[in-house]
């Protein structure tokens, strides 16, 4: 991948910038398309100067070509693609599936066709634990029955469909990447649509009580973002297809994640129950088996360690 570019779409969100260090650390040139929708240019500030990488505007919802071509001219060509612009929401999904469709869905036919048309050697897509559903068989294995509760999750799924018809029918090299509950810094609190975890961080820095929809019996798979920049890395360097989970193997139910939070963050924070969530998944924890045996994979990072790296960045840039 050295002697080409990686494109990253989404580069400027969350997952995406923290993918764009491990890049610029290890190396690469990196092209970065996002409409800033949700990503923020602060998040690459770092390398704006540096003539390994380039900033792309645009939409993945509509022709992307003419973009990528004028902005990379004179760069090397792009071999691989980590496809993670999308929109990132179960509860949005709902407010507005179409929208969903549009990005989610159509946004990932373009890509792929780019790709195509750009002799693009690999594709790396992030898709979503989403896919699965409300499933009672766990840890869930990437052979589960997908059932997904939500626009969001069907629109991810559908995407990985895409994905084996580009490479049964053109050959295209590609993963589908099925991301649990990534946390870490970067991770916006003000979206009204962000994980658990930045909003507790949140409430943690003002000293403001813990909100837990339902009872806090649901569980999750939280992985940090770190490790998911890692996986995916190892998963574009490697020759595996198909979809794959990403995350620790370790199920936390929300009550224990606020009792962990209280602890690093050293305060005896109030926790408020609110209503349950519609199309909530009630208990989730990836099968990490095949990430480990195909590519070597496994995330280092333990719950509490993560969340005093995020707390810690949370201090300091919230």
């Amino acid at each position: 991948m050295r002697d080409t570019a990686v494109l990253v779409t989404g580069g400027a969100g969350f997952i995406g910038s923290n993918l764009v260090d491990l890049l610029m650390e290890k190396g690469h040139t990196v092209y970065v398309l996002d409409d800033l929708s949700s990503g923020s240019l602060d998040n690459l500030e770092e390398w704006v100067d540096d003539h390994r990488f380039r900033f792309i505007r645009g939409d993945i919802t509509s022709s992307i070509e003419d973009p990528i071509r004028s902005n990379i001219r004179g760069g090397p060509p792009i071999d691989t693609i980590f496809h993670l612009a999308a929109r990132v929401d179960v509860t949005s999904s709902f407010e507005d599936p179409k929208q969903d469709a549009y990005t989610n869905y159509i946004g990932t036919m373009n890509v792929l066709d780019h790709a195509l048309k750009n002799d693009v050697k690999r594709v790396i897509f992030a898709s979503s634990a989403a896919i699965y559903g409300d499933t009672a068989s766990l840890p869930i294995k990437e052979d589960a029955e997908r059932s997904p509760l939500s626009p969001y999750g069907l629109h991810k799924l559908s995407s990985e469909g895409l994905l084996e018809v580009y490479r049964k029918q053109w050959g295209l090299s590609s993963a589908s990447v099925r991301f649990f509950n990534v946390y870490g810094p970067r991770q916006d609190p003000k979206n009204p649509y962000s994980g658990v975890i930045s909003k507790f961080m949140e409430r943690a820095k003002m000293k403001e009580p813990l909100i837990i929809f339902g009872d806090g019996g649901q569980t999750r798979d939280f992985v940090y973002v770190g490790d998911v920049a890692e996986g995916l890395y190892q998963v574009a360097r490697s020759k595996v297809h198909g979809p794959m989970n990403l995350g620790t193997g370790v199920e936390t139910s929300v009550i224990d994640l606020a009792m962990t939070v209280r602890k690093v963050s050293m305060q005896e924070l109030k926790m408020v129950h609110m209503p349950p969530r519609k199309g909530e998944i009630m208990r989730s924890v990836a099968d990490i088996s095949k990430i480990e045996e195909e590519t070597g994979f496994t995330a280092q990072m333990t719950i509490e360690q993560g969340l005093k790296q995020t707390y810690e960045w949370f201090k300091r840039r919230c």
